[in-house]
């Protein structure tokens, strides 16, 4: 892997961070000014039209989309420190069309739709004319696991029909929003689990279609994109508007979600950085017990982990990248698996610490802080959860040493080696164990109801020889006389045999 970035990356490192400077950071007030301003929050702030139309005269514009004629031409690779550059701000991304779910959203019509969609759907997309939202997940089910979805997309002629409860269906909040891509089950009854679910396109003007709430993310109502909650009832779409085919779904999926977590976690080593920088900023300029707080050995400690957690994580990230152009998305997964788990909970563990040196100001409106707390814990569920990653990971590792997972509890065990400790497989009285959760044999007391003892209390270990016998301790085949500074004693007697 070349550490290097490539001339063309560099030049628009440059003009990026010259466009940020200048444009961006100056009118982040005045984004939030309009969006409180107007008759309603969900309305488009008059300054990101501006600054769209700015950055597209300046040829930044679209810089995402490898591997299409459509993008700038550049690959992950090379995308990666652009997107981080970005990521510095939260209007930065959408004034450059390179903000979620857009990105992801115009890399599956890109690479799934015919050329009818595109016309019709990605390229106003791509002139920034028009928003999207992704549709996937039910608040009924753990939509963690994608073959859970229960919403349904029923062929009926020439059209199919679609009904569902949805949430988190991020830009639905948008006036601009015009496109959703909706993933539905198109064949309940296959027995392929991963063959059941189908993506299609949706006009969001589709009779049918009621957004029910919107949500806020710890206070946070993100206008004016947001997100809602919806309801999809008896919505007809012509059967056009399926995507690459029906029981495709999950294809469609591991395709769409690779781009979009990169894409998410370059943005996040952005956050970190300007969290890092603000708490270096406060460290100089705050005084407290007669010195700078940058004086003081703990701030430099935190300041000095911060750093190096950044770059152990952009690294982490370039790598994903890099397998991805080289190797392709799905060779790549445990990469992306593992920077999804790896920079968010970085991001988050900095800006903590910037937290802390802020004090009060540092959990309100008067800086940037919780915000950027707030989105980056979403972050951990957003394109699958922590476990999820984790799990994959794990599963990944084993078969690399040439051992087959681990299967769900109940099930027969498919290790290639057995466990080097063989349990009973009763418990004492014939009850038989778990097979689940295999367990030491551990003492049981016969203890009255009436008398129960301290959760607080010293768990049963080895008797000591000049242990008292009023101790607690006591070994296990002796009777057990509660001392003096024992709870009351009931009258019933309280007997403790070897299980």
């Amino acid at each position: 892997m070349e550490f290097e970035y490539s001339k063309k990356t560099k030049m628009y490192m440059e003009q990026l961070q010259d466009f940020m400077t200048k444009y961006i950071y100056p009118n982040e007030k005045v984004f939030h000014d309009q969006v409180d301003a107007g008759p309603t929050r969900w309305q488009v702030p008059p300054i990101m039209e501006e600054l769209k139309a700015k950055a597209r005269e300046r040829g930044l514009w679209n810089l995402f989309l490898p591997e299409s004629e459509r993008g700038a031409g550049l690959t992950n690779l090379e995308y990666a420190p652009l997107c981080e550059i970005m990521g510095r701000s939260p209007i930065a991304p959408e004034a450059f069309n390179c903000s979620a779910p857009d990105t992801g959203n115009m890399e599956t019509i890109e690479r799934y739709g015919t050329e009818a969609q595109k016309q019709q759907w990605l390229q106003p997309l791509l002139e920034g004319k028009i928003r999207s939202a992704f549709i996937m997940t039910e608040p009924k089910v753990a939509s963690s696991d994608a073959t859970n979805i229960e919403s349904s997309i029923v062929r009926d002629g020439d059209s199919y029909v679609i009904n569902g409860h949805k949430w988190w269906s991020s830009g639905i909040g948008d006036p601009r929003c015009r496109i959703l891509i909706f993933m539905g089950k198109t064949d309940a009854k296959n027995p392929d689990r991963y063959k059941q679910q189908s993506m299609i396109l949706v006009p969001r003007e589709t009779p049918g279609i009621k957004v029910l709430r919107m949500l806020t993310v710890f206070g946070y109502d993100d206008a004016p994109h947001g997100h809602g909650e919806v309801l999809f009832e008896n919505v007809r779409v012509p059967a056009s508007n399926i995507l690459l085919g029906e029981g495709r779904g999950f294809e469609i999926a591991q395709g769409r979600l690779g781009p979009g977590r990169i894409h998410h976690c370059m943005r996040q080593i952005g956050v970190a950085e300007r969290a890092l920088e603000l708490m270096c900023k406060r460290s100089q300029n705050r005084v407290a017990f007669g010195k700078r707080l940058a004086e003081n050995d703990i701030t430099l400690e935190r300041i000095a982990q911060s750093r190096i957690e950044i770059d152990q994580a952009r690294l982490l990230v370039l790598h994903a990248a890099y397998m991805m152009d080289t190797v392709g998305n799905k060779a790549a997964k445990q990469a992306i698996a593992e920077i999804k788990v790896a920079v968010p909970n970085m991001t988050l563990a900095v800006v903590e610490r910037a937290m802390q040196l802020h004090g009060g100001g540092g959990v309100s409106q008067e800086f940037p802080l919780a915000a950027m707390w707030a989105h980056s814990r979403t972050l951990r569920f957003a394109d699958g959860p922590d476990e999820v990653h984790r799990r994959q990971i794990g599963r990944l590792e084993l078969r690399k040493h040439g051992l087959a997972p681990p299967r769900t509890c109940g099930s027969a065990s498919t290790s290639a080696a057995p466990s080097p400790i063989s349990w009973p497989a009763t418990r004492p009285g014939g009850r038989r164990r778990s097979r689940c959760r295999p367990r030491r044999p551990t003492p049981r007391a016969a203890c009255s109801t009436a008398w129960r003892r301290s959760p607080a209390w010293p768990a049963a270990v080895p008797p000591s020889p000049t242990a008292p016998r009023s101790s607690p301790m006591r070994s296990s085949s002796a009777a057990w006389a509660p001392s003096a500074s024992s709870p009351p004693a009931a009258s019933a007697t309280c007997s403790r045999s070897a299980a």
